[in-house]
């Protein structure tokens, strides 16, 4: 017979059961507030870039890309930018040949071109900057050079980039612009060495980029050439078709286009694209 003692007995029996499995059920754990947890490295690592860039640019860009390169390094440690510097034909060339360049920067659309109806090219070229050309004398001008036509003058040592190269393409440019034909004592094959051979005193005048006369200081003096805003040089940048490294690439040329470089090219002197 199931008496009232019998019946709160094994309520209390029940109750006591139900205490104890809670006890032993795992506590609830808290929602985080910034979401589930990531297992693998951490977004901020993941991100990090590492390892060597290789670019080749334009001479007229070495001052710029140097100080830009160093700035990357800087931004991210652990990378490396290795800098080559020549005339673009050259540069061009170099790569369809094979060279390991994982960015190319031009100083003139033809250029990369050339790459880029190869096929070597990864995507489109940016346009970054542009450059004019001025003529660079020795300080003290001693063949009292003032415009385009002096360079003409019988007697005058004068100096140009080949016609293959962008400095020398835009020279003759001028030169049909300003109905003026000259006769250069060398053509050479980057424009600093053309700013080589006035420094020098080798040449009475070379026709350079503004911006070249600008990074030499006091060593040249500038002659505005009118007849230059005919032949503005616009600068393209890519990655090349073979890098090793295309994220790394990617990066430096963001730098490059970004708010860090077109600063970098106003101060040296370079126009917007």
């Amino acid at each position: 017979m199931n008496t009232p003692n019998h019946r709160l007995a094994g309520l209390l029996t029940a109750l006591l059961l139900a205490s104890a499995l809670a006890a032993c059920a795992p506590a609830p754990q808290p929602a985080s507030p910034s979401g589930p947890s990531l297992s693998g490295p951490s977004a901020e690592g993941a991100e990090r870039l590492s390892g060597t860039v290789t670019v080749f640019a334009a001479a007229s860009l070495k001052a710029t890309f140097t100080k830009l390169a160093s700035e990357f390094e800087a931004q991210n440690p652990g990378t490396k930018v290795t800098l080559s510097f020549a005339g673009s034909s050259d540069l061009a060339t170099q790569i369809g040949q094979g060279a390991p360049a994982d960015v190319f920067a031009s100083a003139d659309a033809k250029n990369m071109a050339k790459l880029s109806d190869a096929e070597l090219i990864d995507g489109t070229a940016a346009n970054f900057a542009t450059n004019t050309l001025e003529i660079a004398v020795p300080p003290s001008n001693p063949a009292s050079i003032a415009s385009f036509a002096d360079l003409a003058r019988p007697g005058i040592k004068v100096v140009l980039c080949a016609s293959q190269v962008p400095c020398g393409a835009a020279a003759e440019s001028v030169e049909e612009a300003a109905g003026v034909t000259l006769s250069p004592v060398s053509e050479e094959s980057s424009v600093t060495d053309v700013l080589g051979k006035v420094t020098s005193g080798e040449a009475d005048a070379g026709l350079v980029y503004v911006t070249d006369v600008k990074a030499a200081g006091g060593r040249v003096r500038g002659i505005p050439i009118p007849e230059a805003a005919t032949a503005v040089n616009t600068y393209p940048i890519a990655s090349v078709g073979s890098s090793r490294n295309k994220e790394l690439a990617a990066a430096f040329i963001a730098m490059v286009t970004g708010p860090d470089g077109r600063k970098t090219f106003s101060d040296a002197g370079f126009g917007a694209p």
